[in-house]
């Protein structure tokens, strides 16, 4: 069995996700400064779209690289992987911004598309579109997608093993497994597959 990568969350206190979870202003992070952000206030209005970020630090943490989460937000920024609407709704991740962002480090990545679970190669992991309830997994999604998990590999049991950076609970947090039969009713058969 694969060792699981670095785990972190998208708020940097990650023992507070449950109570930003339940309306906690983010801006009451007492951490968030590590983020990177210039101010609570740029934390707190990113904080919940930020999935895709903690993924992909976790993803180069397994490299050995080491990055605050706004500073990798702001490089994939750049290269259109978030676009702030003029009424100030943000769109993202936009995965093209990501992968071009990736593969311009010569890091191995490809747009996964109306695909089930991808086989992980050794060295490879994924970057799955899932419902947030996947933090439940005793409640049916009311859809699938809209946040992003980073699965690593499977355990001998043959489930599936993600990081989820809104995990609520230790549990649901790190090394997080499920069937692969239960991960599908989440999975929106859409993600970002690192590696090569």
């Amino acid at each position: 069995m694969n060792a699981a990568p670095p785990y972190f969350a998208q708020w940097e206190s990650a023992a507070l996700v449950a109570e930003f979870l339940a309306g906690r202003d983010a801006a009451t992070d007492p951490l968030w400064a590590a983020s990177g952000a210039e101010s609570p206030a740029e934390y707190a209005r990113w904080a919940h779209h930020l999935c895709g970020m903690a993924c992909l630090r976790m993803a180069l943490a397994v490299r050995g690289e080491h990055h605050r989460i706004h500073d990798l937000r702001r490089a994939v920024q750049a290269l259109g992987g978030y676009v702030e609407e003029p009424d100030g709704e943000i769109r993202g991740l936009i995965y093209a911004g990501a992968v071009a962002w990736l593969q311009s480090r010569g890091i191995a990545a490809r747009i996964v598309l109306d695909e089930p679970m991808p086989a992980l190669a050794p060295g490879q992991l994924y970057i799955a579109s899932v419902h947030a309830t996947i933090r439940t997994p005793e409640v049916a999604p009311p859809r699938r997608g809209g946040h992003l998990v980073l699965v690593f590999g499977t355990d001998g049991e043959g489930r599936l093993r993600f990081h989820n950076p809104s995990g609520h609970d230790e549990a649901t947090r790190r090394d997080a497994r499920l069937r692969a039969e239960d991960f599908q009713r989440y999975h929106a058969e859409r993600g970002i597959l690192i590696g090569p």
